[in-house]
C-alpha cells in the first residue's frame, strides 16, 4: 500500500510539473510575443516608449507582449536563433545577419526624413587636402566598425570600386568618435551615416558632437556620398502563424500613423512613418558583401 501510495502521488506531481511547465499559445499571458528593440539610444528613452509600444499592440492586437532590450544587436540576432524573440526592430546589417542564419524575415523598412534608403558620408577637414574621394589615396581613414553598414560596407564598395587606397585605416567604434577623429586631425577622412538636414539643422553623424564642438559643421564637411541601401527594418520570426505576421504588420503601421505613435518611433528611430517591405529589397547590401568577399556573420567575428 505504501508503494502503490508513492506512485499515485508521483504520478500527481510529474502530472502538475507538465501543467506547470506548458505555456499557452504564442500571444497569450503566459507566452506573450517576445518584441525586441536594439539599443540605439539611451536605456531609459527605450524603456520609457517601449512601454507606449507595447499598450498600443495590445491594445490593437489579439495578443500580449513582452518587450526586451539586449545587450547588442548581436544579441538580437542569437535570440531568434533560439527562438528567444519573436519580433524585432533590427538594423540593416543584424537584419542580413540574422536572415543568413536564421531565415528572419523583413516585414517593415523605416522612412527616415521621407527616406525609404540611406547612405554614408565620407567627412574631412575643410581645412585638409582632402577634397574629393580619390584624395584620400595614401591618406589616414576612419571607419566605424567592421559589422557597421553605413560606417563601413559602404564606403568599402566605394573604395573597392574606385581603387582608393588609404595608407592606413583605424575602426572608431562609433560615428562619433570617427566625427570626433577627423576634427581633431587624427584622421584625414573618415565615414559615418548620412541623413540630410531637417529644420533642425544637420542630421548626420554630426550632430552627435555639435553640444562640444559647436563649429562642427564648418570645420568638418562632407566629401562625398555612397550609394544608397534600405532603412533598418522591423523583422519578424519566419515560423510564425502567417495570420499573426500579418496581424502585427498592420498594428505596427497603423500605430506610426498615429501621433504618438509618430513620436515614440522618431525618438527611439528617428522614424516617421512605415513602409511594408520583403527580404528582397535587402538584395543590395547582399551584393555589397558579396563583392568585399564577406558573409555578415563573418565582420562580426
Amino acid at each position: 500500500m505504501l508503494k502503490r501510495g508513492f506512485l499515485v502521488l508521483s504520478i500527481m506531481f510529474l502530472g502538475m510539473t507538465g501543467c506547470l511547465d506548458k505555456k499557452g499559445d504564442l500571444g497569450s499571458a503566459d507566452n506573450p510575443v517576445k518584441l525586441f528593440f536594439v539599443p540605439s539610444v539611451d536605456a531609459n528613452l527605450i524603456a520609457d516608449k517601449s512601454k507606449i509600444v507595447k499598450k498600443y499592440l495590445e491594445e490593437h492586437t489579439p495578443y500580449k507582449y513582452d518587450i526586451r532590450v539586449p545587450s547588442s544587436y548581436v544579441a538580437v540576432v542569437e535570440a531568434f536563433g533560439t527562438n528567444r524573440a519573436d519580433v524585432a526592430a533590427l538594423n540593416t546589417f543584424g537584419y542580413i545577419m540574422a536572415h543568413e542564419k536564421y531565415g528572419v524575415q523583413a516585414m517593415i523598412t523605416l522612412i527616415r526624413h521621407g527616406q525609404a534608403k540611406y547612405r554614408s558620408q565620407i567627412v574631412a577637414r575643410a581645412d585638409s587636402s582632402v577634397k574629393k574621394v580619390a584624395d584620400l589615396n595614401g591618406k589616414k581613414f576612419a571607419y566605424v566598425d567592421p559589422a557597421s553598414t553605413s560606417g563601413y560596407l559602404l564606403p568599402a564598395k566605394m573604395f573597392l570600386d574606385r581603387n582608393i587606397k588609404p595608407s592606413e585605416t583605424v575602426f572608431a567604434q562609433k560615428h562619433d568618435n570617427v566625427i570626433t577623429m577627423v576634427y581633431q586631425k587624427q584622421v584625414d577622412a573618415g565615414a559615418t551615416f548620412y541623413s540630410p538636414p531637417s529644420p533642425r539643422g544637420v542630421e548626420d553623424a554630426r550632430r552627435l558632437v555639435k553640444t562640444q564642438y559647436p563649429d562642427i559643421e564648418k570645420e568638418v564637411v562632407i566629401v562625398e556620398l555612397t550609394d544608397e541601401i534600405p532603412n533598418d527594418p522591423i523583422v519578424i520570426r519566419k515560423t510564425l502563424p502567417e495570420d499573426m505576421k500579418k496581424i502585427i504588420q498592420s498594428a505596427f503601421i497603423d500605430f506610426i500613423a498615429t501621433p504618438e505613435g509618430k513620436a515614440a518611433f522618431n525618438d527611439l528611430y528617428g522614424a516617421d512613418s512605415f513602409i511594408t517591405t520583403t527580404d528582397k529589397e535587402y538584395d543590395s547590401v547582399r551584393e555589397i558583401l558579396k563583392s568585399l568577399g564577406k558573409s555578415a556573420s563573418s565582420l562580426v567575428k
